[in-house]
């Protein structure tokens, strides 16, 4: 009998000269350009410029992965420091970030920024979750390139297939594992196209897009953590510290969107208030102004024609020649 199963990568990095480039980190910058690319279409439609989108997201960005780094080894203490330590802090590309750091620390940079710009915050947040939810999807292929964060085995014939020296202490034994980096980019893939279905259904606005990936997010979240097999430092119970973290996400989501329908029916008319901001419905107004601005100079400029024809018309022969 023929087993099936998904075959992992057999490299995680190539050589350019003297430089290694991680694919996890190439998986990583293409979720990151596909989330500016669909957040910034967003935010213009919203009636936003990309001015302001570029020079929030040129401080969110580095500053998120920033909080990545931190939020990782604040819960990874013991591979960092004290006696049996064997990794660097600072040293990011061996490894070790985390969405969630990435998610606050980003989104706190994006609050001051935007305030510092007079850019409506829940504006921008509801316009960039799509594409985040889009752009963790395809991060997560690093965790396939690297084979690691799988999850328990599995005999399912879509068992991820991971080789010995990259399977966990106490599961040497086993072959495939439940894929979980495939179960979190097909939810986060589901995830997106719900946040863009139901704002274009009901017009949501005013941080509702946002929170309802916060809870999305959070509830997929804590299950594919219930699968994983490595190593928690903390845990409540039968519960890894991700996993609890997962359902505090979800529960602050579904608390806040519930507050915001309550509270902040509705969208921002305007998501800037610089002097150059414009709503989309003055934006649309403004362009059939000049159109009929255009065609009422038309109509003059025809007329004034007609009558300048009129004088000059050639007079009619006299009857001398009849």
């Amino acid at each position: 009998m023929i087993t099936l199963f998904i075959p992992s990568p057999s490299i995680s990095s190539f050589q350019i000269g003297p430089l290694t480039i991680h694919i996890y980190a190439l998986c990583l910058i293409t979720g990151i350009i596909a989330a500016w690319i669909i957040g910034s279409r967003r935010w213009r439609a919203r009636g936003g410029t990309m001015e302001s989108f570029e020079t929030v997201l040129l401080w969110a960005i580095p500053i998120g992965i920033v909080g990545a780094r931190i939020y990782h080894v604040l819960t990874h203490l013991g591979d960092y420091f004290g006696p049996t330590a064997n990794q660097h802090w600072w040293a990011i590309w061996e490894g070790g970030i985390a969405i969630y750091g990435a998610i606050g620390a980003g989104a706190l940079a994006a609050w001051v920024v935007a305030r510092r710009r007079k850019i409506a915050f829940a504006a921008l947040a509801d316009s960039l979750a799509p594409g985040i939810a889009v752009g963790q999807a395809l991060g997560r292929f690093g965790n396939w390139f690297n084979q690691e964060l799988y999850g328990l085995p599995t005999t399912l014939p879509w068992g991820l297939e991971i080789d010995p020296a990259h399977r966990v202490p106490g599961y040497e034994s086993y072959a495939t594992f439940h894929p979980t980096f495939l179960y979190e980019s097909v939810w986060n893939l589901l995830v997106a196209a719900t946040l863009i279905w139901a704002d274009r259904k009901w017009q949501l606005g005013r941080g509702k897009v946002f929170a309802l990936y916060i809870a999305l997010y959070g509830f997929g979240r804590i299950f594919t953590e219930s699968l994983r097999t490595d190593y928690s430092y903390d845990v409540f119970g039968p519960l890894r510290f991700n996993a609890a973290v997962a359902m505090l996400i979800c529960l602050a989501g579904i608390i806040l969107l519930v507050w915001l329908v309550r509270n902040r029916p509705g969208r921002e008319e305007r998501v800037e208030f610089g002097l150059e901001a414009v709503s989309p419905a003055e934006t649309t107004e403004s362009v059939a102004s000049t159109a009929e601005s255009a065609a009422g100079t038309d109509a003059r400029d025809s007329d004034a024609a007609t009558v300048h024809n009129s004088s000059t018309e050639p007079d009619e022969p006299s009857g001398s020649g009849r």
